[in-house]
Order: C-alpha cells, then structure tokens, then sequence
C-alpha cells in the first residue's frame, strides 16, 4: 500500500540521495516541513534558522515491499541523530533529525526504535511529529547528486553517507 513519510536528517541533498536508492520507494522529494507559519519560505529564508521550517524529504513507498520499520531504520543508520539540530558542518534548526508522519503507525514505528537506541545508549534527538506545513523546494535542489556528482559537496558529503547506506543496507538497495 502506498504511503508517504516525511524524513529530515540534516541536508536534504545528502537524505534525498541514498533514499532515491531503496527498492520500494516510488517518489523523493526535497521539500520544507513544519515551520511557524503554514507561507512556505524559499531556500534563502530557510537558511538564516528563523522560520522553524526543516529540510526534509517527502518519500512516498509501497510499504509491501519495504517496511516502515525498515525506512526508519536506514533513517537512523545514515545520518547522526544525536547531534542537536546539525549535521557535520550544517548547523541550524533546518538541520534537525525529524521523522513528520502521515500515519500513527509510523509514529509508533519511530519512537519504538527511538526507544531501543536509547535502551543501547544512543540517545536520539530526533524530533516525531505530525506533518502539518510541507512545500517542495526550488527544482533546482530535487536529485541534487545526480545532477551535480562533480562538485565537492556531493564527493565529500554526500559519497559517505552512501557509501554507509551501501555497506550497511545493501539488500534494500534497487
């Protein structure tokens, strides 16, 4: 059955990247989730922290060929949830871990693993709540590394995280 969750793991480049890569995933989407107003701000007004809005992906999925369980789990394994609004060098409440749901199931689902992170000493700070606010971003930042391998960003960034997504995932991969 279709379904559609919301993932913010710091920069939407790096999320949307290994996410394109998973069998059963339909659709990723850059977008902005979750701000103080429901005016969806562009990319520039995200970026000075002040609207509340996060990066995230939208990614839409047949939850018959891969669980939400298993969504949420590679969300976990490829980013640094324990790191307070921020990613690496991306700092900023835009950066934030989040999981926005569409359904009580996946909220479940989420704070479950939440929960057995911390039970083995990995205490989360990622955000689980309702979507309320969503906007795509610019088409200028969909499939951002595919369409820009080449720059240093995509090489230093994004390579490792789907190199982690690879060696630690490789039977969801496409």
């Amino acid at each position: 059955m279709e379904q559609t969750i919301y993932l913010g793991a710091g920069c939407f480049w790096c999320v949307e990247a290994v996410f394109r890569n998973i069998r059963g995933v339909d659709s990723v989407e850059s977008g902005y989730a979750n701000g103080y107003h429901s005016k969806i701000p562009n990319y520039r007004q995200i970026s000075t922290n002040s609207t509340g809005y996060a990066e995230v992906v939208r990614i839409q999925y047949d939850d018959t060929v891969i669980s939400t369980e298993h969504l949420i789990e590679i969300f976990f394994g490829t980013h640094d949830s324990t790191t307070l609004n921020q990613q690496g060098a991306d700092i900023g409440t835009q950066y934030r871990s989040a999981i926005f749901y569409t359904t009580l199931e996946q909220s479940k689902l989420a704070n479950k693993i939440i929960d057995y992170l911390a039970k083995i000493g990995i205490h989360a700070t990622t955000v689980v709540q309702p979507i309320t606010h969503y906007g795509k971003a610019d088409e200028n930042h969909q499939n951002y590394y595919e369409k820009n391998r080449n720059e240093a960003y995509c090489n230093s960034v994004i390579e490792p995280k789907l190199k982690k997504f690879r060696e630690r995932f490789s039977h969801y991969a496409k």
